[in-house]
């Protein structure tokens, strides 16, 4: 049945500006918050909006005063509680300085990336908070750099490309998570990752495309060597990028005849299909399996065992590549700025000497003594 009921038009600012007694001209520079009016008439004008329901054109104020107030975010993974945690961060410290947030998920791939880019452009953002896809393919941030749209990039640095970048420390972090392992007696150590190559084996470095991916695997193999593991490599794999994949991934690995001792898992939605996976194989952690993940995720604290993390400040990573992008916008202007934030290892019970087989008795027997006396928990 067809309402009867003709739709109400849009009020104007030439609407508020009659019902305010007031030119259309001051209408606008009290709506659009720019030149300068008497408190008196201002008053007036922002009463007659509120009482006609007036609702600000943002394309059209952001023509006349070159600012939309709004802040273009593109992220890889939006699920991902990581990238979920960050968002919060940038949105939060926008709305303390006045800035609304639209948000983009690329799902890690380029083209949408790109498609993002485009569309947020389109609105006319103040500038752009991006995590990229690759780092090989950025002409389409080379472009928006040249039309002097501010650009922060999160989590993930680009060479090449001088605008403000915010990350944190994963080459340090994914040592400090190996040499753990390594302390409590594990040489054979499995580090997975959601990293799509269009292979699950690791074969050199040129198969990663992303920063964030290739300083985690650094730490994990330079900490790896120094402590003299033949082909740490081999236990590597990627595209773990859906649960069923994980799995896969995580059974094969677990089914080879020197099986991984230790798994480092790159995020912690991977390290939640590790910890079921071993649980459906029968298996224990820590006493078959180690597990060492990134992000210290809700789930992480509350499981038997509780799981040994990498602790990110994502919040603190959103919040800073917002602080500096909105300082970009209002017009600072410094050489392209890198802010490296720590992560924190914490300790609990998913971490443990390894099964004492032949290869373990040989080479881990001072690890094991040290753990024995520590005071880990």
């Amino acid at each position: 049945m067809k309402s009867s009921e003709t739709p109400k038009r849009l009020v104007t600012v030439q609407d508020v500006a009659q019902k305010a007694g007031v030119s259309k001209a001051t209408a606008a520079r009290v709506l659009g918050c720019y030149g300068t009016t008497s408190s008196a008439v201002k008053d007036k004008v922002l009463a007659a909006a509120q009482e006609l329901g007036y609702q600000a054109n943002e394309l059209a104020r952001s023509m006349t005063t070159g600012r939309s107030g709004i802040i273009g975010v593109i992220v890889g993974d939006i699920e991902n509680p990581y990238f979920g945690l960050a968002v919060r961060g940038i949105s939060d410290a926008a709305r303390a300085e006045g800035f609304d947030v639209i948000l983009a998920n690329s799902g890690e791939e380029i083209e949408k990336e790109r498609d993002a880019v485009r569309v947020l452009m389109g609105k006319r953002v103040d500038g752009l908070i991006v995590t990229p896809a690759k780092t090989s393919e950025t002409h389409h941030l080379l472009s928006l750099q040249k039309t002097g749209r501010p650009v922060v990039l999160l989590d993930r640095a680009v060479s090449g490309l001088s605008v403000d970048t915010v990350v944190t420390d994963d080459h340090v972090a994914a040592s400090a998570a190996t040499r753990r392992l390594i302390e409590f007696g594990h040489r054979r150590i499995a580090y997975i990752s959601a990293v799509n190559s269009g292979e699950v084996l690791f074969r050199s470095r040129d198969q990663i495309d992303t920063s964030t991916v290739l300083d985690r695997i650094d730490g994990f193999l330079d900490v790896a060597r120094q402590a003299g593991i033949e082909a740490p490599e081999r236990y590597i794999r990627l595209g773990a990028t859906d649960p069923s994949m994980t799995r896969k991934i995580v059974t094969d690995l677990l089914a080879l005849p020197d099986r991984p001792s230790a798994i480092l898992a790159s995020d912690n939605v991977i390290a939640l299909e590790v910890f079921k996976t071993v649980r459906a194989l029968g298996l224990e952690i820590p006493g078959d399996v180690s597990l060492i993940a990134f992000h210290d995720a809700d789930w992480t604290s509350v499981t038997t065992p509780a799981v040994t993390v990498i602790a990110q400040p994502i919040y603190d990573l959103g919040r800073e590549s917002t602080r500096m992008l909105i300082e970009r916008v209002r017009g600072a202007v410094h050489a392209p700025r890198r802010f490296v934030l720590k992560s924190t290892l914490i300790d609990r019970q998913s971490v443990g000497a390894p099964a004492m087989d032949e290869d373990s008795v040989k080479r881990s027997k001072p690890a094991r003594a040290r753990v024995r006396t520590g005071s880990r928990s």
